[in-house]
């Protein structure tokens, strides 16, 4: 697997200012590059592509399908296309600006932010993480370790869509994390969406928490554990990650629509607080949301981290009462996602990128020998 410290420049693909661009307004990931490509694929007379509308990939349908689903939305005059058009250039301007306004708010949080809980910022110790998940990641790691004595120590929750559940935390970390997330919230110091979906909560590099928490937890931890689950996805040589925090509350974000991860394989933990409802449900392996029926509904647990693919469609009900927040960390493997952009569907187009990136390299990995690619 990939050498720990290694420093690689990291890219994104240029499909990020393009594709899977999110509009709450009407819960749809739309394709943008300019007005006369939004009037062709969603007209009412262009040939509306299909995966252009769900980011997925599809053929091209000879009715103005696209048309139809925004139209089923509410987009239904020029007034309300004009204003589609106006906040996919918005966003897409965002997007561009997106790494320098994140290194620079990083520097601004190193320099400026105090910090309610230092130990926080400790490197991980084996005391905050949970005594099944310590044994689940050693179990893997040993040698003649296998897939059916990892499965002995995990929950499956769905043999079929390979998703499983381990507590990850212990309780006093998670109430130590959720202390520290609640000072930085109530702080001014800047903070950045966590992703285009979710508007409350805390990306973990701006905070400092990559390099003492998320980064070793990857390495040490959570790779030779998914390399046993997900030997298919690249868990044997996961280098990346992005690492954030979502917040739902009354007011604030409540639920979360129908989406797939730009990661090979997830980590979805719940940190806290009391909550009720909110439950996650899980369709098929990067398929329609329209095509969505009969999903599989999975309730959090305090502590509890839920695995499973990136591509595994999935949303979160609306909260009832309290508040939740959960960490969510995007794990990626570059010698997998330089091969096809998981959003694009495509071979990647690459633009170099302030961190991790979206997790492509120029290059390969240090070894990918261990990786098994399908």
């Amino acid at each position: 697997m990939a050498t720990a410290g290694v420093r690689r420049r990291f890219c994104r693909c240029a499909c990020f200012c393009t594709e899977n661009l999110y509009v709450a307004r009407y819960g749809l990931h739309l394709h943008f590059l300019d007005e006369q490509q939004l009037r062709q694929d969603y007209g009412p007379e262009g040939n509306g592509r299909l995966g252009a509308i769900t980011g997925l990939p599809t053929a091209t349908v000879t009715l103005s399908v696209c048309s139809q689903i925004l139209r089923s939305r509410g987009c239904v005059s020029s007034e309300d296309f004009q204003q589609l058009v106006e906040e996919l250039e918005q966003e897409v301007a965002r997007r561009r600006r997106l790494g320098q306004e994140s290194a620079a708010r990083k520097a601004l949080i190193a320099s400026s932010y105090r910090p309610a809980r230092p130990d926080v910022y400790s490197a991980l110790q084996e005391a905050a993480l949970a005594p099944e998940f310590l044994a689940a990641a050693k179990y893997s790691a040993s040698l003649g370790a296998d897939l059916a004595g990892l499965l002995q120590r995990l929950e499956t929750i769905s043999e079929e869509k390979r998703i499983y559940r381990v507590p990850v935390f212990t309780a006093p970390f998670c109430q130590a994390l959720l202390e520290e997330l609640e000072h930085f919230e109530q702080s001014d110091m800047p903070k950045g969406r966590p992703n285009t979906m979710n508007n409350y909560g805390v990306l973990l590099h701006e905070l400092g928490l990559d390099e003492p928490l998320v980064t070793p937890l990857r390495e040490h931890f959570l790779r030779p554990l998914m390399a046993l689950l997900y030997p298919d996805c690249g868990g044997p040589c996961l280098d990346s990650h992005r690492a954030f925090v979502v917040k739902y509350a009354p007011g604030q974000d409540q639920a979360l629509g129908c989406h797939y991860d730009n990661s090979e394989l997830t980590l979805n933990v719940a940190l806290g607080k009391t909550f009720t409802g909110g439950a996650l449900y899980f369709g098929g392996l990067f398929q329609a949301p329209a095509a969505l029926a009969r999903p599989l509904e999975v309730k959090h647990v305090v502590g509890q981290g839920v695995l499973h693919r990136g591509g595994q469609l999935h949303g979160a009900r609306a909260l009832g009462t309290g508040e939740r927040w959960n960490l969510v960390i995007w794990l990626r493997a570059s010698a997998v996602r330089n091969r096809l952009c998981p959003m694009c569907c495509r071979e990647p187009d690459l633009v170099d990128d302030e961190g991790f990136g979206d997790g492509f390299t120029r290059e390969e990995p240090p070894t990918v020998d261990v990786c098994v690619l399908t």
